[in-house]
């Protein structure tokens, strides 16, 4: 082969790939965070240490969260919450992988906010389940921030709460996320 077509295909190959990679935004420090509204107790959690990626080419969307992060008000809620309820040492990640269903409604080339429908399975506590979902994007410059609001059951993913404390956890749980998503490669 010649040099110049040598040269000509490599300089393709690097473009192409500089281009995939482009189409890629993650996060390491999403939040997430829920809230149960039990009628004897409210508890809430926050986790600040999200992992995320979304492919906006083909609209794969990912979490992987520890649920060891979740800060609690109380150290005692914290303790129950990992060693009683989700068994965070045998289950140690809730992890989401789905797909926006409306990816041609979303213009990622422009800034601006857009309702984005997503579908894929959560698993918590060893447990998958597939959701639907709705979310917002909004796109700024090389940021894409994304934010939700859903709901889940306890009882869908196995967490058996104890009798003698039934009143002081919700049986759904209120979960909200708010993401920052930069470039993969900046």
């Amino acid at each position: 082969m010649k040099k110049p077509a040598f040269l000509f295909i490599l300089l393709m190959i690097l473009f192409s790939a500089m281009q995939s990679s482009a189409q890629k935004y993650i996060t390491k420090n999403g939040k997430i965070s829920f809230y149960s509204d039990a009628p004897t107790e409210k508890i809430e959690a926050h986790n600040n240490q999200v992992n995320s990626a979304l492919d906006i080419s083909t609209g794969d969307f990912v979490f992987k969260v520890l649920m060891k992060s979740f800060q609690f008000e109380k150290a005692l809620m914290q303790e129950h919450f990992n060693e009683n309820y989700v068994e965070s040492d045998k289950f140690p990640n809730a992890i989401f992988k789905g797909k926006i269903t409306n990816l041609d409604q979303i213009d990622w080339a422009s800034e601006g906010k857009y309702t984005a429908e997503i579908e894929g399975e959560l698993t918590i506590h060893g447990v998958t389940q597939k959701i639907s979902e709705t979310g917002n994007f909004e796109v700024n410059k090389n940021v894409i921030n994304g934010y939700a609001v859903f709901y889940i059951f306890v009882a869908d993913y196995n967490i058996k709460i104890p009798q003698a404390v039934i009143t002081n956890i919700a049986e759904k749980i209120e979960i909200k996320v708010e993401i920052s998503l930069n470039p993969l490669n900046k």
